[in-house]
């Protein structure tokens, strides 16, 4: 079980004033086998974003790459590895592109053409990259800012991890 997130966004009435038009739990939440879930709330088509209307941006399907000339905000809550399996088709689950070769030490080693400015919110969670050498161990308060490289997401731990993502589309990085 995901734990809700509010959500509150503003926006504009017929008369120009600021209101708020959403205060409550986001209502986009999909949970993988496990436990591992995440939670949409936000997402737009250009930039600039049109912060026009009223309609939630986060209804119906959103992938893990943003638009193009987009972006898309959410948490992921994270369970542990423990509880999570670990199968072939875990990156094109999330929709995002696969590594290949040495490449995918795990299951869930993937790329997106995006940049993500990633928040550790709770929990502890291993960052893995290309090489083990390169992994890095995160706790909440740490931010990652993710330029298109291979990644994948290792909880070692026995608590969930929660984590903010706000993904910007991206030229790809190679």
């Amino acid at each position: 079980m995901v734990a809700p997130i509010r959500r509150v966004v503003t926006g504009h009435d017929e008369n120009g004033k600021a209101v708020i038009i959403f205060d409550s739990a986001a209502p986009n939440t999909k949970v993988r086998p496990g436990g591992t879930g995440s939670t949409g709330l936000w997402r737009t088509h250009s930039t600039p974003a049109d912060n026009s209307g009223s309609e939630d941006a986060v209804l119906g399907d959103i992938p893990l790459q943003p638009p193009t000339n987009g972006s898309v905000f959410r948490v992921v809550e994270f369970a542990p590895d423990a509880d999570t399996p670990d199968g072939p088709g875990v990156a094109e689950q999330l929709g995002a592109h696969a590594a290949e070769g040495a490449a995918a030490r795990h299951a869930g080693t993937h790329r997106t053409d995006s940049i993500d400015y990633a928040i550790v919110m709770s929990g502890e969670i291993d960052m893995l990259m290309d090489e083990e050498k390169d992994d890095v161990h995160l706790t909440a308060g740490d931010v990652v800012i993710q330029r298109g490289t291979n990644h994948a997401w290792a909880n070692r731990g026995d608590k969930p991890c929660q984590i903010a993502f706000i993904l910007i589309d991206a030229n790809p990085a190679i």
